[in-house]
């Protein structure tokens, strides 16, 4: 290619950036009109199913070469930039800095976001509760580890709701301070990402102390401070605490997967990529949990999950928690939730909300 063709291309480069910049600026002024509206109502600056709906029919009206995954990320931070003109959104995880929750936290709602990192997920849940923050990011689901029992028992007694899920891939690094894999006396990081390492830390470093603490960002806080502590942890906590990796993609399942919950005080109205969440319980007979659930079945709702969990009141006595395909105003969903109020012993509507991770890998293909 010549120089003065690239030239060329790059001058119509610049004048295409031009008319995003106007555009952009148009947009974000039909927003500050929507916040000025919003504010007489006192609706919520987070409206997720809008901002779902909004990624969606993007990927949809998509003809470019660009895959579906960057024009989620793309749409999402214009989404982000302009919800911060109505008011700057703040968001609890579980901190410190440079975990895979805010890593999650950044994918969802992205970059204009007040970050507040909790020493706990029971804080960051508390700080919702008491209004401080517009929502709690939760961890729920390992794919290879499983359920998040904590969080699984704080959806149980919050009187908030899951207003957005989403899927995140989690690659681990070991993180170390200056670089000397032989330096390495110990590694930390949370239990479950000790969990997914497992098969790789027995191969690489046997007989190595390995030291759970409360969450991958402590690790690397604790990796930066000392030579001889590697950490496993995300490339996000590599940057924040200046470490370096020995090793990369160290996970035993290269499909390594956390789902996250958004939990706030108000439930979405329906999108098009919606779950609904539910805790059961059966009264003490025969057949009990088979009655409970045979209504999903009939009014053709799908169940993606149906877990057990001890209810902790009470020998031998659980509560199932449950994921439906669908939102609650749904015909067929609501239809079969009113019958299972009726027959279970006890009943709690998480919330439906959209899902953010089905997006981009509802395997679609630009038109």
């Amino acid at each position: 290619m010549s120089e003065d063709n690239l030239q060329r291309l790059r001058q119509q480069i610049d004048a295409v950036d031009d008319q995003l910049l106007q555009l952009l600026g148009k947009r974000a002024g039909l927003v500050q009109q929507v916040g000025h509206l919003k504010e007489q109502t006192n609706a919520p600056v987070f409206r997720p199913e809008r901002e779902a709906a909004i990624v969606d029919r993007m990927i949809a009206a998509n003809t470019s070469a660009l895959p579906a995954e960057t024009i989620t990320a793309v749409w999402l931070e214009i989404i982000s930039g302009c919800r911060a003109l109505e008011r700057v959104m703040r968001v609890s995880y579980l901190g410190p800095a440079g975990t895979y929750s805010e890593q999650a936290v950044r994918a969802l709602f992205g970059h204009r976001v007040e970050f507040v990192p909790c020493v706990t997920l029971d804080e960051a849940i508390r700080e919702a509760e008491a209004g401080s923050v517009d929502c709690a990011l939760l961890p729920v689901e390992n794919s290879t580890e499983g359920t998040v029992g904590r969080t699984l028992d704080i959806l149980l007694r919050t009187p908030l709701k899951i207003t957005a899920e989403i899927s995140l891939p989690i690659h681990h690094s070991l993180l170390q301070k200056n670089g000397d894999r032989a330096a390495i006396k110990s590694i930390a990081a949370h239990p479950q990402a000790l969990a997914q390492c497992h098969r790789w830390l027995d191969e690489n470093f046997p007989g190595v102390e390995r030291m759970p603490v409360s969450s991958n960002g402590h690790a690397a806080q604790l990796a930066s401070e000392d030579a001889s502590v590697a950490a496993i942890a995300g490339q996000l906590a590599a940057q924040r605490y200046a470490l370096i990796s020995v090793a990369e993609r160290i996970e035993d399942d290269p499909n390594n997967r956390t789902r996250f919950a958004a939990v706030g005080p108000f439930t979405p109205e329906a999108c098009g990529t919606d779950q609904t969440s539910l805790i059961l319980s059966v009264p003490d007979r025969a057949g009990a949990v088979l009655s409970l659930i045979e209504p999903f079945a009939r009014h053709g709702v799908s169940m993606k999950r149906f877990e057990s969990r001890p209810a902790r009141q009470g020998a031998w006595e659980y509560y199932f928690y449950v994921d439906l395909v669908g939102h609650r105003k749904d015909s067929n969903v609501a239809l079969a939730l009113a019958e299972i109020r009726e027959q279970a012993a006890f009943f709690k509507d998480l919330g439906s909300y959209p899902l953010f991770d089905r997006l981009s890998t509802n395997d679609r293909q630009p038109k």
